[in-house]
């Protein structure tokens, strides 16, 4: 279950990205009181949550109708994390774990941030969404492992909640250089688990063998 919880716990991570939107929701945020701030980070917090808990949840049925094998959705979501870690390793920005410029230009205007973009896709976007589903797909049935894969998200986005009640500090402590670093070696441990999903799903589909 150990196993479990890191694989989780590195994956979701760094596809939810809790630093990265801290410092984007500081930006954001920066003409709202300190009771606003409070607010739309509890607000998107909560609803980003219930996304990928419904994403978690109904993943697998969603995929079943659309006649997506496990294997398939392993080398799919394998390359979607893949393309994700490539990015962090390099110091790029994700359209699948961040907002696009036009985004976070009209967010700016927004009075309130909470939906958009901070709930998505800064914390449930597209590689986070497509992470909890090739989790639970890869513990299959198994109740107990589930219950794990969900445990540790919600863990995360209780930490995302907590940096982003503090998203000024954060962003005064964390310099550029230092959420690079552990964006890089995030992304590093990330390409490794995207290789493995992806042989994985490639050995099980038979397709060579």
């Amino acid at each position: 279950m150990f196993d479990l919880a890191l694989v989780a716990f590195t994956t979701l991570f760094a596809t939810i990205g809790p630093i990265d939107a801290a410092v984007v929701y500081a930006a954001i945020s920066a003409d709202s009181t300190a009771r606003e701030r409070h607010r739309m980070a509890i607000r998107g917090t909560f609803i980003a949550t219930l996304i990928l808990l419904v994403f978690a949840v109904g993943g697998k049925f969603i995929l079943d109708r659309l006649g997506v094998t496990l294997d398939g959705l392993r080398v799919g979501g394998g390359i979607l994390l893949m393309l994700i870690a490539i990015d962090l390793v390099f110091g790029r920005d994700s359209t699948a774990s961040s907002t696009t410029p036009d985004e976070t230009s009209e967010a700016v205007e927004r009075a309130d941030v909470s939906v958009f973009p901070l709930a998505t896709p800064l914390l449930a976007g597209p590689g986070a969404l497509g992470a909890i589903v090739l989790l639970m797909g890869t513990v299959g049935g198994d109740l107990e492992k589930q219950a794990v894969v969900v445990a540790v998200m919600i863990a995360i986005m209780a930490m995302a909640l907590v940096l982003l009640l503090l998203a000024a500090q954060v962003q005064r402590v964390l310099s550029k250089t230092a959420i690079n670093v552990i964006t890089r070696v995030l992304g590093v441990l990330l390409a490794a688990l995207a290789a493995q999903f992806i042989l994985d799903g490639i050995k099980g589909s038979g397709a060579f063998g």
